[in-house]
């Protein structure tokens, strides 16, 4: 369980994560010997995953984001497990989630435009195996993007 002093160290790593040890031990109000410890003991018991390149697809290109959401012919016992493995080669693919319900798979596929996406379509994306319905949603505007928790 989390307590006061991990709760204070990871509002302020989701604040700012390249913070450097010596202002974050001075924000928490620890010696930086004492928050690495701690930071490595979150880090043991997987609570803190570690920083990570937030890369804006735009500026290199990418125009296009699409939702592909996907029902997958379940009457084939390893439907899932070769899709994913399938969509996973597939370097535009830059997400997969799978749910439980009518949708089985989500898929989101950036594209530097329409041309490029369509022929990601045609050529890669329908070729996944098992693919029983697909459903594709444009992505007009991404109005919360937030990953932090209220800690």
């Amino acid at each position: 369980m989390l307590d006061d002093t991990d709760r204070r160290i990871l509002r302020q790593m989701q604040a700012d994560p390249m913070m450097a040890v010596p202002d974050l031990a001075s924000l928490t109000g620890m010696s930086p010997a004492r928050l690495t410890r701690r930071i490595e003991r979150l880090r043991d018991q997987n609570i803190l995953r570690g920083p990570r390149a937030v890369i804006n697809w735009r500026a290199l290109g990418y125009t296009v984001e699409v939702s592909l959401r996907i029902t997958l012919d379940k009457t084939q016992a390893r439907a899932f497990d070769e899709f994913i493995e399938a969509a996973r080669d597939i370097r535009e693919v830059i997400e997969i989630q799978t749910f439980l319900g009518r949708v089985d798979v989500r898929l989101s596929v950036i594209a530097r435009d329409m041309a490029d996406y369509q022929a990601i379509y045609r050529d890669q994306l329908l070729a996944l195996p098992h693919i029983a319905d697909i459903e594709a949603l444009m992505h007009v505007a991404r109005i919360k993007s937030d990953e932090a928790l209220p800690l």
